[in-house]
């Protein structure tokens, strides 16, 4: 009979109270260290946490009795998927919880980007007016391509579809997806037309660099490019590379290469020569890993588990 449900990162309270109806005994062990829990690893049921730990090989096979791990965001680079699949491990994630605010901080950055929002307000503070150099671009006159046509990339097309925008997408992992909020187009297609690029992808090996110099310099125009996805999906030297030769006109980055797996500390002081290019660039946006992480998001994380791990019927 199902019993423990072990929370390593703090849930939103909707999480445990609708758990703890469905039968399940839920402890918190926020704070304490994967030795402190080898105990509590022994015996409970389901796993709920952000990424404060990684869940491989050696953290799962302390796990004889676990059934799910749940993951309250997108990202599952950190847990051992295959290893925890074939000890019938389900593992749940909650992509959909998070999907409209990280649209929304993506139509944000792009619409600051072309209308150079960032520049012009550091400018005024610096005492700088100045408004030939601050031309904007309409969005309705440009080509949006998305990379990543998922969770996240629908509901990003869904906002751009009043601004009269043409919006294209790719994604090399699901065939049939456009309509008339996006046309389905070859990666190929999209670095021909696209004037701005938002990037949806997973991180994987396969997906790492998948923005290196090679994919900026196949665009046909020079670029805005947006990254809300992973750090890893897009290399920081190439990326200021492209910029300095005006290949890509401006960046918006939420998520950084360098960052630490829990997304909670990075010494910026530290950071190699290309991060130190982008941070006194005036056309790029630069955001802590913030997109997901609205005031209503964790809510919605918690009920869209709620739903996943009532499917899995383990009281049945």
């Amino acid at each position: 009979m199902p019993t423990t449900v072990l929370f390593l990162d703090k849930p939103h309270p909707y999480l445990p109270e609708q758990l703890a109806a469905m039968g399940y005994h839920c402890q918190h062990a926020y704070t304490e260290s994967a030795e402190a829990l080898r105990g509590d690893l022994a015996t409970c049921t389901g796993i709920v946490l952000r990424s404060r730990f990684p869940l491989d090989r050696a953290f799962l096979e302390q796990c004889p009795q676990l059934k799910f791990i749940a993951r309250m965001g997108i990202g599952l680079e950190h847990v051992d998927i295959d290893f925890a699949e074939r000890r019938g491990i389900k593992v749940l994630n909650s992509p959909e919880g998070s999907r409209d605010t990280v649209a929304e901080q993506t139509l944000g950055m792009m619409l600051g980007l072309l209308n150079h929002i960032h520049k012009a307000d550091r400018e005024i503070r610096r005492g700088i007016w100045d408004r030939k150099a601050n031309h904007s671009y309409e969005l309705r006159h440009r080509t949006v391509g998305i990379i990543g046509y998922g969770n996240i990339g629908t509901a990003v097309a869904q906002r751009l579809s009043g601004f009269g925008c043409s919006v294209v997408a790719y994604d090399k992992f699901r065939h049939n997806y456009g309509g008339p909020l996006a046309e389905e187009v070859s990666l190929q297609r999209l670095q021909a037309e696209a004037d701005i690029v938002t990037v949806h992808i997973p991180y994987s090996e396969a997906n790492h660099y998948f923005v290196d110099e090679a994919f900026l310099r196949a665009f046909r125009k020079p670029i805005f490019l947006l990254n809300t996805a992973r750090g890893l999906v897009l290399d920081t030297a190439a990326l200021a590379r492209q910029l300095k030769a005006g290949q890509v006109i401006g960046a918006a980055l939420d998520v950084l290469e360098y960052e630490e797996q829990a997304f909670n500390t990075l010494e910026l002081d530290s950071l190699p020569e290309p991060f130190q290019y982008l941070r006194q660039a005036e056309n790029v946006i630069l955001t802590p890993h913030t997109a997901g992480l609205s005031r209503e998001v964790m809510g919605s994380h918690a009920r869209v588990l709620v739903e996943k791990i009532g499917e899995l019927e383990l009281f049945a």
